[in-house]
């Protein structure tokens, strides 16, 4: 375990237990702050390798940091702005609040309220950017490349390690089961495919909630009248998911709606090839040499990009090439730390709310 610093000068708070999108960014953005700030996250849900504080740490924020005017509480919630808005407005403690949006919707009105509290705010995206009403700053996530890598051993041995049929090819779908990620999308796309392609076997990665539990028996009911229970796994939720990524052939994001939606980049950065819907950054994420965008919610679009992927090894090889090049060109996790860091500094130097974000 991490020891958290004494004297942080950036607390990252997780109030969320179960895993998400939001909690592997922190899980993976704090390290890397670590090697150039004093950073601790606080909360639970968190890894035991994160520097971090604990509810008895909290009397710490009440003071400045030493040789800054102040601490930054950066939120990526709701449920984390208002602790930062109540601790720095009504305690009058030390703090700077920066909130990072990814949600590409309208906000609710209260949601507006506590982003108009912030000091500064960072967009995910361009298209995540226009639904703000706040100057703001654009940094697109990055991935924490050393853990997401092709596989030294091989894709073949990767699967058979995991349990896998290893003589068949993978293409993937990783997220919590649900409606909104299009889990049915894919499973549909894949009963169709797989009859015609037997050299391929079909992933589904991820959390299913108590509420989603059914959606995810009406599938696998899908799946058995297909007669293709072995061939179309569920493997359930997994901390260690680079390792499956490093199984895949194929990934495959067919969601209804995201704000951004890091799984693409996580696939690419393990040099998989990607088929995905045009939601979140995924069109800006993926070129025509890395994979396919499909429109949202369109099965047949879906399945008829996803096919020559299955049938030609030299495009599938040429795609994972070029989405590996893509990854780390464009999406290392230091060039996000780096720019998020550049907000913080921008703060600490006391330039306008105009450059950084705007507190209302």
């Amino acid at each position: 375990m991490n020891v958290a610093p004494s004297d942080p000068e950036v607390v990252a708070p997780n109030f969320k237990r179960r895993l998400s999108g939001v909690t592997s960014t922190i899980i993976q953005l704090v390290p890397e702050h670590a090697r150039r700030l004093s950073v601790a996250a606080f909360g639970p849900g968190l890894p035991a390798h994160l520097p971090k504080l604990g509810a008895r740490d909290l009397l710490r924020l009440a003071r400045p940091p030493a040789g800054r005017p102040f601490r930054i509480w950066h939120a990526r919630r709701n449920v984390e702005m208002l602790p930062g808005i109540l601790l720095r407005d009504l305690l009058r403690w030390p703090l700077r609040l920066v909130f990072t949006s990814a949600s590409q919707r309208r906000h609710t009105r209260y949601t507006r309220w506590l982003i108009g509290r912030m000091d500064a705010v960072i967009a995910t995206s361009s298209r995540t950017g226009a639904y703000l009403t706040v100057p703001h700053t654009v940094v697109t996530h990055g991935i924490d490349q050393t853990r997401f890598r092709p596989p030294s051993e091989g894709r073949a041995e990767r699967r058979k390690a995991l349990g896998l049929d290893p003589a068949l090819k993978a293409v993937g779908c990783f997220g919590r089961i649900r409606h909104q990620k299009g889990t049915d999308l894919f499973v549909d796309a894949m009963i169709r495919l797989l009859a015609d392609h037997g050299g391929w076997q079909g992933v589904v990665a991820g959390r299913t909630t108590g509420e989603h539990e059914g959606f995810e028996h009406d599938l696998k009911v899908r799946i058995d009248a297909a007669g293709l229970a072995t061939r179309i796994r569920f493997v359930g939720e997994h901390r260690d998911i680079e390792r499956w990524y490093g199984a895949l052939d194929l990934f495959v994001a067919p969601q209804r709606w995201e704000g951004f939606g890091l799984t693409p980049l996580e696939a690419m950065s393990c040099g998989v090839p990607v088929v995905a819907a045009d939601v979140g950054v995924f069109a800006d994420a993926v070129p025509p040499v890395a994979g396919r965008i499909v429109p949202p919610d369109d099965l047949d679009a879906l399945t008829e990009a996803i096919r020559p992927f299955l049938h030609d090894d030299a495009l599938l090889g040429q795609a994972g090439a070029a989405a590996l090049e893509t990854a780390l060109r464009d999406f290392p996790l230091e060039r996000e730390a780096r720019e998020i860091e550049a907000v913080y500094e921008r703060l600490w130097s006391g330039k306008s709310a105009a450059s950084t974000g705007v507190r209302r």
